[in-house]
């Protein structure tokens, strides 16, 4: 079974190498990391650890039993007993199976446990349709539109999801 993992330095190969993997496939729904992203992956990865010790963001990676990884899931700009901004990626060949719905929905409950979280955001998109299925499916209402400069130029939604206790 997969497991939801917190994001850890021991991470850095299998998320290197599931960004390099699943590249191109990223690039049709989002904007592309660009060659500078994998240049400096070391920097920035280094970047991401500094900012989850402070409590700024919680970074998640999905990883098979194999050790690979599957999907990325973070928090961003975390307001302890407030909110935060989801964001996610998932493999090309788990896309479609409900491994992004599944991980959204257990990220929903840690936030709220673990986080004291009440609420989430995301924005997707209007072309990516996947992405608008998951946050339906994982309680998320639309709430309005989202700028270009929001989602990589692209025109979009924000979407939101109540956190309960019980979630």
């Amino acid at each position: 079974m997969p497991e939801l993992q917190r994001l850890r330095a021991d991470h850095a190969p299998a998320v290197l190498a599931f960004e390099l993997a699943n590249r191109a496939y990223f690039a049709a729904s989002v904007t592309d990391r660009g060659d500078s992203y994998f240049e400096r992956f070391s920097d920035r990865y280094d970047a991401l650890l500094a900012e989850q010790e402070a409590g700024i963001c919680a970074f998640h990676v999905l990883v098979d039993e194999d050790g690979s990884v599957l999907g990325r899931f973070n928090l961003f700009d975390l307001v302890e007993g407030g909110s935060a901004d989801l964001g996610y990626r998932v493999a090309q060949h788990v896309a479609g199976q409900g491994v992004a719905t599944a991980t959204v929905e257990e990220l929903c409950r840690l936030a709220a446990s673990r986080h004291g979280l009440r609420m989430l955001r995301a924005a997707t998109s209007d072309e990516n349709i996947a992405s608008q299925k998951v946050l339906a499916k994982a309680g998320f209402v639309p709430v309005g539109r989202a700028l270009p400069s929001e989602i990589g130029g692209k025109q979009g939604t924000w979407y939101e999801r109540t956190l309960t206790p019980a979630d």
